[in-house]
């Protein structure tokens, strides 16, 4: 089976590059940095590379959780490096602006390809003394090369949804073994946590999810706060990390609604999409202004839609609005993280779809921060309502930040089970 998905990787090997190339027209980055994706990293050569603690985000949201995590071990290990890899642009250009202020002692990378060669080529030449993978992201080679060489791995932030749990299943031995062998699990929910252990992980501990220990970086709040003043006194509703085929459905029952006394911000998932979603609103008659071309100018009151065309400003996004809907749920795409938006008080609404997120998800309806909805219309039937009552809206705001405080935490959970490994 080893054998085989090794095999496999090398076969596809120049259909993901030439994909990769072709994703590189919109979304430079993706163009930049191939030696790394194969294993090649002379450009470090220059820099002090150890000790080192390897920290794997894959994409933006992995990022952002792990910003908390990184913050405490930069502060907590002072003669470390931090080597921060990921697999996507995007997370590399949030990794970036993330951790700027820290200089070399944060460097960045791409992680090569899952083929036993890349990987083993990756850690001789850094040496890590640990491996921390952020949430989902474990790879059957990299583990087992981790192992070889001695470097203990540490899935951190864990989560496994029942689909995720049965897909797996169906690979059967492969992951059983990289699952095996992981040393210590850091799981989100005590429902991760049991499927984790049904899929053969080991040393499987509840600390919850770090990205309650986010801080809100106060230009973003700032920034948030410019945006606000600039959209005028119409209460603002925000559409976050929408993914394709929401905002056609989002558009399409807001044209519905009769008295659009209100702002909508639409901030897509992803930036290759940005161009797409402008046109799908100018198409159904939307006055739309983009946020890269709002400037210092005031927001005309004409304008319906405003487009979310930047990255690494969700934070500001929330911050500028009044109620916020959460992405990724109203379609079966798994939902979106709904925990920025409650560090700020914001009252949340999801939909049906958020197996992704599920425990937390449900932890807020239960806690009275979020509210589900079942459709794009039901989505603005709640959004209208809860923007024309400023009572029951202060009440999910109040009970939204709560929520957030309440489950912070984490990440010195975490960093206890890592100075445990760092010991051995």
């Amino acid at each position: 089976m080893r054998l085989l998905y090794s095999a496999l990787w090398w076969v596809g090997l120049p259909f993901v590059l030439l994909r990769l190339w072709r994703r590189g027209r919109k979304e430079p980055g993706y163009r930049q940095h191939i030696g790394e994706r194969l294993g090649f990293y002379d450009q470090f050569r220059q820099r002090a590379l150890s000790p080192l603690i390897w920290v794997h985000a894959v994409s933006v949201g992995e990022t952002r959780a792990a910003q908390p995590l990184i913050e405490a071990l930069l502060q907590t290990y002072p003669q470390h490096t931090i080597l921060l890899t990921h697999m996507t642009a995007t997370g590399r250009a949030t990794g970036q602006q993330l951790f700027a202020a820290h200089g070399e002692r944060v460097i960045q990378s791409y992680f090569p390809y899952d083929t036993g060669w890349m990987c083993a080529r990756f850690l001789r030449y850094f040496k890590p003394r640990i491996c921390i993978l952020m949430e989902t992201e474990v790879w059957p080679n990299m583990v087992r090369q981790c192992v070889r060489a001695g470097v203990p791995v540490m899935l951190a932030n864990a989560r496994l949804s029942a689909r995720s749990l049965r897909r797996g299943q169906r690979f059967g031995a492969i992951l059983l073994e990289a699952a095996a062998g992981i040393d210590c699990v850091a799981a989100q929910s005590e429902q991760d946590a049991e499927r984790l252990r049904l899929f053969g992980a080991r040393q499987v501990h509840v600390t919850g999810s770090i990205k309650f220990d986010v801080e809100a970086p106060a230009e973003m709040v700032a920034l948030g706060r410019q945006w606000r003043a600039q959209f005028g006194e119409r209460p603002v509703l925000l559409c976050a990390s929408t993914r394709e085929g929401e905002e056609a459905l989002i558009l399409d029952a807001l044209r519905g609604v009769a008295n659009r006394d209100f702002l909508t911000v639409i901030v897509p998932r992803h930036p290759q999409r940005f161009d797409e979603v402008a046109a799908l609103a100018t198409t159904r008659g939307f006055a739309t202004q983009r946020r890269s071309s709002l400037g210092t100018a005031s927001v005309a009151r004409a304008v319906d839609v405003v487009l979310g065309d930047s990255m690494g400003e969700m934070f500001a996004y929330y911050a500028a609005c009044d109620v916020a809907f959460i992405g990724g749920s109203l379609l079966p795409l798994g939902g979106q993280n709904l925990i920025e938006a409650c560090v700020l008080g914001k009252p949340v609404m999801i939909g049906a779809h958020t197996f992704n997120f599920q425990v937390i998800s449900e932890q807020a309806v239960a806690a009275g921060a979020a509210v589900r909805i079942a459709d794009a219309d039901d989505l603005l039937r709640a959004a209208v309502k809860l923007l024309a009552q400023a009572e029951p809206r202060e009440t999910m705001s109040g009970h939204a930040a709560a929520f957030a405080r309440r489950h912070r935490g984490a990440t010195q959970r975490t960093l206890g089970l890592v100075e445990g490994l760092l010991r051995h």
